[in-house]
């Protein structure tokens, strides 16, 4: 049995994002929430929230709520690049540099053992 939840249009760059998302992938639900917690990552209480929607996404289910919580793992999660947000700041000499303000678009899939 499998559950997803996904967090779109994250404003967060997916580069810092996948930083706490490679210490998670493959581990227990209650694992990766203990590690998310202490994380100092801002991106780490955004997978945290997706995390725990996705695990009531999954309780919801009658053959869930019978299953103990440490059979469940994260059998997938993802991050993707969303659409990027351009700025212009001023430079000397007329000139103009762009910014971009990268958006997240994160994917997340429970399993049961």
């Amino acid at each position: 049995m499998e559950s997803t939840a996904k967090f779109k249009y994250i404003r967060i760059s997916p580069r810092k994002m996948r930083l706490v998302v490679d210490q998670i992938r493959g581990k227990r639900v209650e694992e990766a929430l203990t590690i998310l917690e202490y994380s100092l990552k801002r991106g780490a209480k955004l997978i945290e929230k997706t995390l725990k929607s996705a695990l009531a996404n999954l309780m919801i289910h009658e053959d869930a709520k019978k299953t103990d919580t440490d059979k469940i793992y994260i059998k997938n999660i993802v991050v993707d690049d969303g659409p990027t947000a351009k700025r212009w700041i001023p430079r000397a000499m007329g000139r103009a540099t762009r910014i971009r303000k990268r958006t997240s678009h994160l994917s997340i899939t429970l399993s049961v053992d």
